[in-house]
């Protein structure tokens, strides 16, 4: 019988990294929390409608990589490719954007059947934050400085911002006449995937990879000469602010990002030490997508981090947390204790929330159990053995150096008294 395994670049997390992952999303909820937002969950499963009209048609995530079905009623769904389009479609449904400042987070797993390569799987997970009813570049501004904020936080140094404009619809397509013109005059130089685009949507060629390609879009027309005043300004703005902060970014004039619906704002955080994966961080502001999903016309911004990179960049620059260790393991003196043995780890419990405590089950000799709690690096061992139940103690031997702390027998009553004390 073949053998089952998991669908092609969709992954198990094992419980020997998922401290890692944990220890990531801890810090990202404390983070975006302690600016305001609040956690919104939205389906895995939308109507493909949903993202046809918000991403766009003609981009590679609709037209290749979404997967995409019908249902029992003819219905064509998909897995959610990113988030925001859903947290989009759930405020409008729910009356949560008109005429109102909403600050929205989002964490979970999202779909595309891209080529599998380290840092990009079919499945993979993402936080989103999303700020709606907020026009100016002061929130702009704000997303990013809470962004650098988690940097810190995380102990990830190696992280630079890259920052552009694609100004309002109107200047963006007065700016896409000349760049037509432009690759029509080079259309010979131009990949097979960069032709194909040139008249369905001419900015992306500007962030191709295709070296023969990229050497032509070195002498493409800029969008900042084509930039409307507002856009212009609301760009100003936002980089004076930045400079005020003390956060570092460059302006890159080809950054157009992969989605339609972005307006003004545009950037990515970015890393080298992950190779051609090296974008950890992304987004921009959309202020048109709810009028055109079918809600009121209002101002956003929002940007997605993706989870599989930023554990692997933790990994990558040692700022990675050490597995959470058992604070104590408790030793059973055969299975005639293994009754009271129980009742005393609940009795622990109940004393000391939190309390990190492994209960040995299986039986196994005085040896083989204090070899597996120091395996697993618990701080100290309980011993629960008949001696000990005769004179209603317990022996409390430390595993690790505690500053000179000595093996003693400790009495029932006072078990968790004295651990409180020691785990300080």
């Amino acid at each position: 019988m073949k053998a089952l395994k998991s669908i092609r670049g969709m992954h198990d997390i094992l419980p020997e990294s998922i401290h890692v992952w944990q220890h990531l999303e801890a810090t990202l909820r404390e983070v975006v929390e302690g600016y305001g937002y609040h956690e919104i969950r939205m389906p895995v499963v939308e109507a493909t409608e949903l993202f046809k009209r918000s991403i766009g048609d003609v981009t590679d995530i609709v037209e290749k990589e979404m997967y995409t079905f019908e249902d029992r009623n003819g219905d064509s769904l998909s897995l959610r490719p990113e988030g925001t389009a859903s947290c989009v479609r759930a405020g409008i449904q729910h009356g949560l954007l008109h005429n109102q400042v909403q600050r929205l987070w989002y964490l979970g797993p999202m779909f595309r059947h891209e080529r599998p390569q380290k840092g990009r799987y079919r499945q993979f997970h993402q936080i989103g934050v999303e700020v709606f009813g907020l026009s100016g570049p002061d929130v702009d501004a704000e997303m990013l400085a809470m962004t650098a904020r988690l940097w810190r936080r995380l102990g990830l140094n190696n992280v630079r911002l890259e920052l552009n404009t694609l100004g309002t619809p109107e200047s963006r397509q007065r700016y896409r006449e000349h760049l037509i013109a432009y690759f029509e005059g080079h259309r010979e130089a131009l990949d097979e995937e960069a032709r194909r685009r040139l008249y369905e949507n001419p900015m992306r060629i500007l962030d191709s990879k295709d070296p023969e390609t990229r050497a032509v879009v070195a002498g493409a027309p800029s969008l900042m000469d084509h930039l409307d005043a507002e856009s212009r300004a609301h760009f100003d703005g936002l980089c004076a602010r930045l400079e005020q902060l003390g956060i570092a970014f460059e302006h890159n004039p080809r950054l157009v990002r992969g989605l339609d619906y972005y307006t003004h704002t545009v950037f990515e955080w970015i890393t080298d030490d992950l190779g051609a994966q090296g974008t950890v961080c992304a987004g921009g502001r959309y202020d048109g997508l709810v009028e055109q999903l079918g809600g009121r016309a209002t101002p956003a911004i929002g940007m997605a981090m993706g989870l599989e990179r930023l554990v692997a960049l933790l990994e990558e620059s040692a700022a990675a947390p050490a597995a959470t260790a058992p604070d104590a393991y408790l030793i059973v003196g055969g299975d005639e204790l293994a009754g009271d043995a129980l009742q005393l780890a609940e009795e622990l419990r109940d004393a000391l929330p939190g309390l990190n405590l492994i209960q040995h089950c299986g039986g196994g000799s005085f040896k083989s159990q204090m070899k597996r709690a120091d395996r697993l690096g618990a701080r100290y061992a309980l011993v629960l053995g008949s001696d000990e139940h005769a004179a209603g103690t317990v022996t409390v031997k430390p595993l690790r150096s505690q500053g000179g702390e000595q093996q003693e027998a400790v009495a029932r009553a006072a078990l968790a008294d004295h651990l409180r004390t020691a785990l300080k």
